[in-house]
């Protein structure tokens, strides 16, 4: 446990509180023994090495000046099994680190995966999908390296500085004064350097960011960029991602490069001091020539020691912003949990807003939805439309506590949805959204997603309510075909009736569609509508819809405007009494044009 603490102390250096590092500690978990017995192992390697020039000396001064050959193969067969000790001693030091560090690399992966599950849609918008992943691998990677650096280095460095300084001392006060000199110097010039250099290594993690945020956006819109023939603006952009990135390292790594011709350059002065003094205190007589000979290791041992100490400050800087940014995705806390004693049961598919306002940013009043207060029945069909950016899905969302209302509250099956075990809540209220996106898979295990017990009959069932079955039946493999990633190998429309299969297959008491069939052409959008009409009449149905045909029929439509209900009613009714959704109508039906008002064209769809 020695390593463990002394990286404590140099992190309460550099970390923004203890925090940080007793989370990392406890996140070593059952590699603990491997991380114990590391610098257990080092050490012992340390003190042989320490002392195998002093044998030496006794092997150069009592045997090969003294002529003794039985003191020769003595000394000489110390030193060989010391070698042989040290060797064993290193190579366990070696394994018992990767597995340590191998080991809390795992678990740091494994704790930042496992709590971005429980991210809300609120935690989930506080990270780019690129920063989460550039955390997952360079971050924890460098945390990594860092610990493995830990467990052998900063125990190897300095007990080798503090030994080889003691057994210099012990051999002849007066050359040590030398070392002391040499360390004032050095040690100087290391902090200055590491001062210099700890911003710039902060900085380029950020470059990490943009560089990854490039790369992953160009690969997820491979299609879109090549049908706008943007590779050259894409090339462009990520170029400079990379030319920045490559800029901030090669500053970096240049200040980096002074240390070794500095540490040359005192390496060899020292040597040469040792060597005009101590020739003098060889004919004094007041030093031994194997004294002077062990000196000449020592003096490479201080030195290179005191390099690996600056290099552990500079990994444990680098690795301090790594630290932090891994720390924070582990310590986010995820606002939407269960509650204590929560309730496990959705009785039916009702839905009451009241008084609900809703912001994506806390505090800030800049509420997307206000004052709602709507009423649903249980097995009502209900429709919603309204221009882009009015609201529509903000106000859906809440119902599964995908985010949570701002004011006042939401019941499903007369509870607040804040009562449910968030589980049990969302089986119950099945989302599909305009963008759902399929995995890497095949159709079958796909689709139960929504039911990993579901037989393939009951899977068959949901995909002919949401009019899948036929093109399913028409490829190669039928139910076993493979999705490749992100569905790029079907239709919008056919993902959509996939993704719509999936969501049936949960049996839920209410169904959220929103813009769920826009892809789909107007025959299927109607047999869609049909079969959920007629098939699932207790299911409560809510539906998002750019098209006045797919909503005309629900048994109570509300028309959104701004954020809140602009009207309320039956097709006929709002036909008579709201001007809005008579106007959707005339462009739409009559006139064949767009969804959205002329004031509001140009807005941006409100995607999550």
């Amino acid at each position: 446990m020695a390593a463990l603490y002394l990286w404590k102390s140099l992190y309460l250096c550099h970390m923004k509180s203890t925090k940080t590092l007793a989370t990392l500690i406890s996140h070593i978990g059952r590699y603990k023994t491997p991380a114990i017995l590391t610098p257990v192992f080092t050490l012992g390697e340390v003190v042989i090495d320490v002392l195998i020039p002093y044998v030496t000396a006794m092997l150069i001064d009592q045997g090969i000046l003294a002529g003794d050959m039985q003191k020769i193969y003595f000394f000489g067969t110390i030193m060989i099994g010391m070698a042989f000790l040290s060797l064993f001693l290193g190579i366990e030091a070696g394994r018992m680190s990767a597995k340590a560090s191998s080991g809390f690399a795992f678990n740091l992966r494994k704790a930042i995966y496992d709590n971005i599950q429980t991210f809300s849609f609120t935690n989930i918008d506080k990270y780019s999908t690129s920063g989460l992943i550039t955390r997952m691998t360079t971050d924890i990677t460098m945390l990594q390296t860092a610990f493995q650096m830990v467990l052998r280095i900063t125990i190897r460095a300095p007990f080798s500085l503090v030994l080889a300084i003691f057994m210099c001392l012990f051999i002849n006060v007066r050359t040590s004064l030398i070392f002391i000199v040499a360390l004032i110097i050095l040690s100087a010039f290391l902090v200055f350097i590491i001062n210099k250099v700890t911003p710039l290594f902060i900085e380029t993690f950020k470059k990490y960011d943009a560089l990854n945020a490039s790369t992953q956006e160009n690969i997820a819109a491979m299609r879109v960029v090549k049908a706008f023939v943007r590779e050259d603006y894409e090339s462009e952009k990520f170029n400079k991602s990379a030319e920045d990135l490559y800029k901030i390292s090669v500053k970096a790594e240049s200040l980096m490069a002074f240390m070794s011709p500095m540490m040359s350059l005192v390496t060899y002065g020292c040597i040469i001091a040792i060597a005009w003094f101590g020739s003098h205190y060889v004919v004094e007589g007041t030093l031994t020539t194997g004294e002077l000979t062990s000196l000449f290791t020592y003096i490479m041992m201080i030195l290179m020691s005191l390099m690996m100490v600056s290099m552990i400050f500079v990994m444990l800087t680098m690795s301090a912003a790594s630290a932090n940014r891994v720390v924070t995705v582990i310590n986010e806390k995820a606002d939407i949990v269960s509650p204590d004693n929560s309730i496990n049961e959705v009785k039916d598919g009702s839905v009451k807003f009241e008084n609900v306002s809703f912001s994506y940013e806390k505090g800030s009043g800049d509420y997307v939805i206000s004052d709602i207060n709507l009423e649903f029945r249980s097995g009502e069909r209900i429709g919603v439309i309204g221009a882009t950016a009015s609201g529509k899905s903000s106000l859906v969302l809440l119902i599964s506590r995908l985010y949570d209302v701002s004011k006042g509250k939401v019941e499903v099956s007369g509870n607040d949805v804040r009562d449910y075990d968030l589980k049990t809540l969302r089986d119950s209220v099945a989302v599909v959204l305009q963008q759902n996106l399929l995995f890497k898979g095949t159709i079958l295990e796909n689709l139960r997603w929504g039911n990993k017990n579901a037989t393939l009959k009951e899977c068959k069932e949901a995909c002919i309510l949401a009019c899948a079955d036929d093109f399913i039946n028409q490829m190669p493999e039928g139910y076993n075909t493979l999705i490749t990633q992100g569905g790029t190998n079907v239709s919008g429309g056919q993902r959509q009736r996939l993704c719509l299969a999936r969501a049936l297959l949960k049996h839920p008491k209410i169904l959220i569609l929103d813009d769920a069939t826009s892809a789909c052409d107007t025959a299927t959008d109607a047999c869609i509508r049909e079969n959920l009409r007629t098939k699932l009449p207790s299911m409560t149905q809510i539906i998002i819809s750019q098209r006045v045909n797919t909503v005309m029929e629900c048994d109570k439509i509300l028309v959104f405007q701004s954020g809140k209900v602009n009207g309320i009613g039956t097709h006929e009714e709002l036909m008579e009494k709201n001007e809005i959704y008579k106007e959707f109508y005339s462009i739409q039906l009559e006139s064949g044009g767009d969804f959205d008002s002329p004031e509001q064209k140009g807005g941006t769809d409100e995607e999550i």
